[in-house]
Order: structure tokens, then sequence, then C-alpha cells
């Protein structure tokens, strides 16, 4: 450490407010609903090398604070002041940018025309053209769908916009005129940014505000390694699911393999599926990238909840992900709905670290975020992002209604959605009976019911998921209700692009959280408030909780009867899994993961499609959901394993 401790305390937080500031200038000029009010946006400080040496705590996206501008900024060639660079292109940023509606903007900070740092601010823009309305679609099958491709390139030269770049960017979108006006929010950002930081070297000069820079990034890891060492070490491995890919049937496997040492931390992604032909891959280029490290990130922040936001974080962790799986995919892969990939791979880690620290991780939360997309004539607004509960863990029930899992974005009040898109709230509130069961409850999901009201509009709800495999409890937790989407009161799989007419009813209910515990260890008053507040019913807690109410009261002796038999213990998958995993075994699926790395990337979507296809056609239609019997599993694993030969072979 170069500063003593006091200097760096002073100018550390000097630090912190600024990203702040400049994520205030940035919402309170913003002109649009899902950066004013959902909050999808933040700003940072990074130091010459790339890293961010200062990130908001209480404002804007949160789980960005890994990322880095360094291969941006180097791609665009020699800087100068009033340069400001802007990009959207996951492959060409370094990762940086995660999918095309995330704009991008970084400004170098000069002083006596030597590099100081940079400014970055992000936003999600409502459009960036592509195939789709709000461009992105699970379906999409390559980048080149998703929108207009903006590598690494000067928006603004030493002062002056790049008019032709604006132009080629309001060509580009289906809202020129909302884009224009969030560039303009992130670039007044940018100037304070830049007027902040320039006051922070007058008054400690540059000399200092370089060292701080380093020794707050050092201290922050040394704070990291110190909380990962709390835990302990070995190797925990975890798989969790994604329902499918939205052009087939065939579910996505997340796997990953976390070994802890002395406060070191390996993720392995190995088992992991090869990346698909849908939106659903994650361009990590094989770091330790946002999406792929959130939940530990969120795993040290609890265990030290005093630790500062900055690229320490992720010093203490390393990374092992497979060129050409879904979550490190490559060129030209679709990667739109990398949320829905992330959140599975959070549980995954969820459910590997909680091996390691069962007291501290809880069960798995809704594991999705569904931006409810209205489309209109001239109009693409984000109405909701939703979400569903938090799972429970030791000691506390799970938050009903709200995840932070991957993302921690607001919700829109209904009197500005009335307001700036044609619709009619019918009912925004919390799911009865969808927390997963446990000593200590999931979360529950929510429910949103909207009516249209004008002919023309268009539903996209991309990141649909936990609508099979279930948000998982454990220590004997029960699984959350899984999610539903229904239009005029009919089930709806996933949404590509929906046409609505006036009167139709769009009604989501996102899925609940898993439960932690034995539900028949909950205290029985606990489940009676529940009831009271209309978060379980009657029956489910006779049911779940072997609870027996007589009107207002809990029946003490009928309950304690109720109560009796083997208690509950392990993970609570839900039926669907369990089947799955009856011929997708770990160890076949490894196999089958395995065999297909040996094929040309070309080759590995297609032939995983015709195998797990061919395993299919001997299962009853719509298996998971719908049970087979010993006779049809035994003929699928035979399929199965003929398979795994045949491409080894």
């Amino acid at each position: 450490m170069k500063l003593d401790p006091v200097t760096l305390e002073i100018v550390g937080n000097k630090f912190s407010a600024l990203a702040e500031e400049m994520c205030l200038t940035l919402q309170r000029t913003s002109r649009s609903l899902y950066v004013k009010e959902t909050a999808d946006f933040c700003c940072a400080l990074a130091a010459p090398d790339g890293g961010f040496f200062a990130y908001p705590r209480g404002i804007g996206v949160s789980g960005f604070v890994g990322l880095d501008v360094a291969t941006a900024a180097a791609a665009v060639g020699p800087l100068e002041p009033g340069d400001v660079i802007i990009t959207n292109d996951p492959f060409t940023s370094g990762g940086l940018a995660t999918h095309l509606t995330d704009i991008q903007l970084i400004e170098p900070y000069f002083h006596d025309g030597a590099l100081i740092g940079y400014g970055w601010a992000f936003i999600h823009c409502s459009d960036i053209g592509g195939r789709v309305p709000s461009s992105l679609s699970p379906t999409n099958d390559e980048i080149f769908q998703e929108g207009l491709q903006i590598p690494p390139v000067k928006l603004v030269r030493a002062g002056v916009p790049d008019v032709s770049v604006e132009r080629l960017l309001a060509a580009n979108t289906r809202t020129p005129e909302a884009n224009r006006g969030d560039l303009q929010a992130m670039l007044a950002a940018l100037r304070t940014g830049r007027a902040g930081l320039g006051a922070i070297v007058a008054r400690h000069g540059v000399g200092d505000v370089l060292a701080a820079q380093v020794d707050v990034v050092e201290y922050t890891a040394a704070k990291a390694r110190a909380a990962l060492a709390t835990l302990a070490d070995g190797q925990f491995r975890f798989v969790d699911y994604l329902d499918d890919d939205a052009v087939s049937p065939i579910p996505v496997r997340i796997s990953v393999t976390a070994t802890l040492t002395a406060g070191r931390l390996h993720l392995d992604f190995t088992g992991t599926d090869p990346q698909v032909a849908a939106a659903f891959n994650i361009a990590s280029l094989g770091r330790p990238h946002a999406w792929i490290t959130t939940r530990v990130l969120a795993l040290i922040c609890t265990l030290d909840p005093a630790i500062d936001l900055n690229a320490g974080l992720v010093r203490p962790i390393s990374v092992h992900a497979p060129e050409g799986s879904v979550v490190n995919a490559v060129r030209p892969a679709a990667v739109g709905v990398r949320h829905a990939t992330a959140s599975r791979v959070n549980d995954a880690l969820g459910g590997a670290l909680g091996l390691a620290a069962p007291d501290v991780l809880p069960a798995a939360s809704s594991g999705l975020v569904v931006p409810v997309v209205v489309a209109e004539q001239d109009n693409v607004q984000v109405l909701e992002p939703m979400v569903g509960g938090t799972g429970a863990r030791f000691g506390a029930d799970g938050v009903d209604g709200r995840d932070s899992g991957i993302s921690n974005l607001s919700n829109n009040p209904v009197e500005t959605v009335e307001t700036e898109i044609g619709v009619e709230i019918l009912r925004y509130g919390l799911i009865p009976d969808s927390g997963g069961a446990g000593r200590w409850r999931g979360g529950c999901g929510l429910e949103l019911s909207f009516r249209v009201l004008d002919d023309g509009a268009r539903l996209l709800a991309r990141g649909l998921e936990r609508q099979c495999f279930r948000p998982w409890g454990v220590h004997g937790g029960g699984p959350g209700a899984p999610a539903r989407l229904l239009v005029n009161g009919v089930a709806v799989a996933k949404v590509d692009v929906l046409p609505l007419r006036r009167g139709d009813v769009v009604t989501l209910c996102t899925s609940g959280a898993g439960g932690y515990g034995d539900p028949f260890d909950r205290d029985p008053a606990a489940v009676l408030r529940d009831v009271r507040r209309g978060v379980v019913s009657a029956a489910a807690a006779s049911a779940a909780y072997g609870v027996v109410l007589d009107g207002d009261r809990v029946n003490a002796e009928a309950t304690a009867r109720a109560r009796t038999g083997s208690a509950r213990t392990g993970f609570g998958f839900g039926p669907e899994r369990v089947a799955w995993e009856s011929v997708f075994d770990l160890d076949s699926a490894d196999a089958l993961v395995s065999a297909l790395f040996t094929l040309p990337a070309r080759e590995r979507y297609r032939r995983r499609a015709e195998i797990v296809g061919a395993v299919l056609t001997e299962l009853p239609q719509g298996f998971p959901r719908s049970p087979a019997g010993e006779p049809e599993l035994a003929r699928a694993r035979e399929v199965l394993r003929a398979a795994i030969g045949a491409v080894v072979a």
C-alpha cells in the first residue's frame, strides 16, 4: 500500500461519491423508462489499466463491477482529451458490452497530457435495430439478427461529436430520439466524472490519486480473499438447467465445479453444454466475467458487508470456461438473452458454494428476469422487469416478489407505465403458495396482469424461464412454483413476438423461490401468519407444512399428529428434474457433453439436438413434465448410451 490509511479512506470515499454522482446525473437526464425508472444503467471510474477503482453502491446495476474497459480503449488507438468511445459489441469490446442493447461510452481522463483514468457509462437502450422491436429475441441464432453491432469507435473526437457516427446510430434503431437522449445523458455523466476527478486531483495531487486507484483495489482484493478464506476448502460441484433453448424442447445444461483453496476460488464450467443456435449464449471470453461470477461477488459482499465495490472483488477468482460452450460462446453467437443463462449460472454457483457454506448460501431464487416489452407503432418500452422471490436461507424466509440474484432493477410505477404505454394494469401482486415450503419459506413469485388498449401492439417477454425446472429447495425444503404466461387465459410457452389486439389480457406469473429446511419444522405461528397475509393458503398450510387450522387459530393437537413421519433432507428439485435425471444422470450427461466437444464447433449443436431428440422419442410427449414408466426410461437410457458411443467411435 502506497498511501497512509487516512488519506486512502478520504480519497477512496471521494471516488465512490463521484461514481454515484455520475449515476445520478445520468438517471435524472435520461428519457427512457427503462433507465430513469427501472435503473438499467451504471457509471464507474476505471484506472489506466482498465479495471474499475470506483463503483456505485446504491444506484445502478451492481453486477458489472468486474468488467474492464481496457480492450475497448485499446481497440480505438491513440486517445486525446475530449475523446469518447462508443461500443456495444461483446466480442470486440473484451466482454465489456454483454449484448447489443447495452450501449457503452468510455471517456479517457487526462492531467497535464497524461492518462489518469477513464469514465464509463452504460445504458440499456430501448432498441438498437435487428429483427424484432426491442432487438432481443430468444429465437435469434446469430448476433447479426440482434441489431447494429458497434465495435469500439470514437463518438466524440477531441470534444467534437462525430456527426457521421450519430447519423449511423439513428438510422439503425426504431427509437432514435430516445437513444439520442440517453447518449446525451451518458455524455453528461462522463463530464461530471471528468470534472469531479479533476477536482480530486487539484486537492490531493495526481500522485496520490493514482496511488489511491491502485491501493483501493488491492485492499478490496485482500478483503475478498479473507472473506473466501472463511469457507471450507474443497471441491464442490452442482448442475442446473435452462428449460430449453426456445427453438427446441431440449434443456440446456449448466455445470460448475467450485474449488476453494486458502481464499482463492477457481470455477470450472466443464460439463456445460455447447453454445446454442439461440440467444442464450454468454460472451465471457473465458474470463471471470460479470455474468458468470455474480453469485460469488454477492457471497463476498455478504461475508464482508463493508467491502468496497471495485475490480478487487474478482482478483481471487479464476475461471475455466470451455471455448464454444454456452458460457464462453464465440462469434457469431447470439447473446441477446444472455441474462437467462446468467441466472442459471447464478443458481448453479449457489448450489456449489452452498455445499461449502450451507449456513450462508440460500436456496434457489426465482431464477428468471423477464423484461415484459410492449411494442407499439412508435413506442417500444419495457413495461416491467419481472422477477420472482428470493430463496430462503438459514434463519430467514426469502423475500417475496424481489430477487436481486443477477439484477437489482427497480419496478416501474403503475402510473408511469399507464402514462407511457397503451395498457391498463389489472393486477400486480404476490402469488399465494408459490414460495417453496420449508422451515424457512421461499419468497413468493409475482403476478402481472394487464389489458391491451389498442390494436397493433406486440408482446415480447425474453428470459421466460423456470416453467419446467423449478427453483430448488435445500436441506429438505421444497421447490418454488413454476412460472406461467397466459394470454386471455390460455397458456403460452416462450415468446418471440406475439401480436396483441385491443382487449387482450396478458398475465405473467413468475416462479417462486426454494425453501430451506424441513417444512414440518416451521413454527406453526409463522405458517398462520403467512395464511393471514395471504401468501400461503389454508390448504397448503395443511398439505405442505402439516399445520391444521381451525378458523383463525392453530389446532395444536391435530398439527402434532399431521407432522409425524420421516424428516425431509437434501435438495428439493421437483418432479421434472428428478424425471430428467433418471435418463440424463450426471455421468451420462458428462459423457454426452465430452463427446460433443470432440466434434468441430459447427457440428455440436446439431448433433446434440439429434441425440437428445432420439432419446425423447422413447419417452412420453411433454417429458419431463409428463411422467414415464420404467420400460420407457430403460429404452431411453439405452438409446443415449448408444448415441454417445457412436460419437466417440
